[in-house]
């Protein structure tokens, strides 16, 4: 399953920073297992927001050059408080180096000003032809990542 863990990117500065915005409804169905009579963002999910807001910042940064970006590490995970439903996560992602097709961020969640979460991750971007040069699978790959782009950073494109 995967799961698209957010709503709006509300903004990017390239190579720099960018905040991105999740709204944890009663909707979302791993909410029934976690926990039924406590619905919580999983902490895994809270982690892995923080890595998809990241990873858009490192392929606008790149331009798209690359198909996959995903998580090689998180380190200092700190949990501090809860998200529940008819709450808005509000994801921040700074970069902090570019080395190569690794990136290291320094990454948090808030809800409503206060630290649900924070970690500093490495993202690491590739294409599955091995090499920097997409192939056409790639290439696919990055179309539909633009478009998904396009669809989350609406509001910020209309400004």
């Amino acid at each position: 399953m995967k799961f698209c863990l957010i709503d709006q990117i509300s903004e990017i500065h390239p190579g720099e920073r960018v905040s991105a915005i999740k709204c944890l409804t009663l909707a979302e169905e791993y909410l029934q297992d976690h926990f039924p009579r406590f619905p919580v963002m999983p902490g895994v999910l809270m982690l892995e927001a923080m890595t998809q807001t990241g990873a858009w910042l490192v392929r606008v940064t790149n331009n798209f050059s690359h198909s996959t970006t995903v998580l090689k590490e998180a380190r200092n995970v700190k949990y501090g408080n809860f998200v529940e439903p008819g709450e808005m996560l509000v994801v921040k992602a700074e970069l902090i180096k570019m080395d190569g097709n690794l990136a290291s961020l320094k990454v948090s969640g808030e809800v409503a000003g206060n630290v649900a979460v924070s970690s500093r991750i490495v993202l690491e971007s590739s294409n599955s032809s091995g090499t920097d040069e997409p192939n056409e699978t790639d290439l696919n790959a990055i179309r539909v990542l633009k478009l998904q782009y396009e669809l989350l950073n609406r509001q910020q494109a209309s400004v």
